[in-house]
């Protein structure tokens, strides 16, 4: 099992919104979203996504996708912002979940814990053990507070000296972990 949690400083925690890009940049939620479970003619079954939304009007949000039970569900954004449209305003669809959560209590729930930064400690040097939970910032970073917190849970671990996005993050740390598990 491998688990991504994605902080997003402003995305919106309701429906109200004209565009992903408009509310919050949740199309950067959409993207990591996509990185984390989809693959080329499947979904990955043991990867479940996390994205903390602190946007307005009500965070924090936590919301869980579960590519375990994830059903209709494409890759393009059209698709994804209907339904996280949907799931924010209260409905339902499978392998989604919203509830009210923080950072701090989720990370509290975990163990074996990566903080991704460039400056952490080479993710090709490092046990990752079992069931590695990956955090990661949006397109502005974790907040300061917030990172020292989760640091006291877990360790840095960097995928090398340059900044990526988020997206782009979580595919290297997949590709890594599928390598791993084939050798």
């Amino acid at each position: 099992m491998r688990e991504f949690i994605l902080y997003s400083r402003t995305g919106r925690t309701d429906s109200r919104f004209p565009n992903l890009r408009e509310a919050g940049r949740l199309d950067v939620v959409y993207q990591a979203i996509l990185m984390s479970l989809f693959r080329s003619h499947g979904i990955r079954r043991d990867v479940t996504f996390h994205a903390l939304l602190g946007g307005p009007p009500n965070p924090p949000l936590e919301l869980m996708v579960e590519g375990e039970t994830l059903r209709d569900a494409r890759t393009d954004e059209k698709t994804w912002e209907d339904i996280l449209r949907r799931v924010l305003s209260g409905r339902e669809h499978p392998g989604i979940t919203v509830r009210k959560n923080s950072l701090q209590h989720l990370v509290k729930e975990k163990q074996n814990i990566f903080v991704l930064e460039e400056s952490g400690e080479s993710i090709n040097t490092i046990d990752l053990g079992s069931d590695p939970v990956f955090v990661l910032g949006d397109q502005v970073g974790l907040p300061r507070k917030d990172e020292e917190f989760v640091l006291r849970y877990g360790k840095k671990v960097s995928i090398g000296e340059k900044a990526y996005l988020a997206s782009a993050c979580i595919c290297i740390i997949n590709y890594i972990l599928d390598r791993r598990e084939s050798f």
